[in-house]
């Protein structure tokens, strides 16, 4: 039986060493999150990253956003803390409810 709990933090793991960051936060995201998943519904995981200090620094600006793997099981992305805390405060309602997320555990 496929353990997707491992295999999502073994991507987060990647994905935090070949972009060179650090995952913050993830979370399910989507129809299963909420509980009304399909036979065929994929997992949806959001992420909040920040990269090495000296990348905020630079005057290149880097993109805010890793979209990591799409298919028909994975959907994995995630945004900058930047990127995230300027959605928050703008009242992105998905990050609302990312943090519904935390409240129920």
């Amino acid at each position: 039986m496929r353990d997707i709990r491992k295999e999502i933090e073994e991507k987060l793991a990647e994905i935090e060493e070949k972009e060179n960051v650090r995952v913050l936060y993830a979370v399910e995201s989507g129809s299963r999150a909420w509980g009304v998943e399909s036979p065929d519904s994929d997992y949806d995981v959001r992420f909040v990253y920040v990269r090495p200090g000296n990348d905020y620094l630079s005057l290149q600006e880097k993109r805010d956003v890793i979209e990591w793997q799409l298919d028909e099981v994975l959907d994995i992305n995630g945004w900058d803390l930047k990127k995230t805390l300027v959605q928050f405060h703008k009242g992105n309602a998905t990050l609302f409810e990312w943090v519904l997320k935390i409240l129920e555990k």
